[in-house]
């Protein structure tokens, strides 16, 4: 990470700048992740088909604006922002615990990268398992039919899970999410860390630590989400299971019996290329957003860093 937050003693304001992160990510990217699922969830191809629902990144956002309203590219945003905000401030502050305990050993501090992939992986983990709810009921929300409505909001989706189905569907997909988030988190702060040490390298020395930022978030969001992807989109489609009348008019619906089962039954329905359906929208997402976060991140550590010696004169 910056040298800011390096220097940084008081562990609960990585908790502060992780929420805030999360929150301005999601926000600025949510209406990707809207046609990222849609992607996901559509059994028939994403080409001008005549039973296909969505033929490219351009119709989706055109069909979905004319259908449903602008506002629809944001459906399911307050739960997203609670997942955001939680997950954020869960995996930054479980990342830099992580790396103090590293410090203790410095006979191993020569394996940077590696430390930096362990402690993003176990971070990501411990992130997901508490923020999980929130991201099946964004799913949920941005799965259903504008004109088959099932849930009004949180509060009434969380409530008609747990009357008509159990609360073990809040966590369903939890596997192929915990097998993609540790190697994707790993990965992510593996290769930050690796873009950010290069672009000191080779850039001038007054270079703006934003821009290093984002180029090195972007490019580490790119590669990391492209190794990942099929265990995202396993887990979307898991995540719907048992939402069948949820999705009238989105053309066949998806049916599988596990995590293994979706893997089989998608690459027999689809091939190989099903297994990265929407993968285009999602390495958008995924380079804007990991750009956002770090950036948002680190200038937020700067912020708080600020104030607290404003405070402290």
């Amino acid at each position: 990470m910056s040298d800011s937050s390096k220097k940084e003693d008081h562990i609960s304001d990585h908790s502060i700048a992780g929420a805030s992160s999360g929150f301005i990510t999601r926000f600025c990217c949510q209406p990707l992740d809207v046609i990222k699922i849609r992607f996901q969830l559509q059994v028939e191809p994403i080409t001008e088909h005549p039973v296909s629902k969505y033929h490219s990144i351009i119709h989706a956002f055109y069909s979905i604006s004319q259908e449903e309203g602008i506002r629809a590219l944001w459906k399911g945003h307050v739960p997203a922002q609670l997942l955001s905000i939680t997950y954020g401030m869960s995996q930054f502050y479980s990342y830099n615990l992580f790396m103090k305990l590293k410090d203790n050993f410095s006979s191993h501090n020569e394996w940077v990268y590696s430390a930096q992939f362990i402690a993003g992986a176990n971070a990501g983990l411990i992130a997901t398992v508490v923020s999980y709810p929130f991201d099946t009921i964004r799913t949920r929300l941005v799965a259903q039919s504008s004109n088959h409505q099932v849930y009004n909001g949180i509060i009434h989706s969380c409530s008609c899970i747990m009357r008509h189905e159990s609360p073990r569907v809040f966590f369903y997909g939890l596997l192929p999410t915990a097998l993609q988030i540790a190697p994707h988190t790993g990965l992510q702060f593996a290769f930050y860390g690796l873009f950010t040490d290069i672009c000191k390298k080779y850039s001038h020395e007054t270079t703006n630590t934003f821009y290093i930022s984002m180029i090195s978030g972007s490019a580490a969001g790119l590669l990391a989400k492209s190794v990942v992807y099929p265990f995202d989109l396993t887990r979307k489609r898991l995540q719907i299971q048992g939402f069948k009348h949820g999705r009238v008019g989105f053309g066949t619906f998806f049916e599988c019996e596990g995590f293994v089962d979706c893997f089989k039954m998608t690459l027999k329905k689809e091939g190989v290329k099903g297994l990265f359906k929407g993968l285009v929208p999602s390495q958008i997402k995924a380079a804007v957003t990991t750009a956002l976060h770090f950036t948002a991140y680190e200038q937020s550590l700067v912020a708080i860093e600020a104030f607290r010696s404003y405070v402290s004169k």
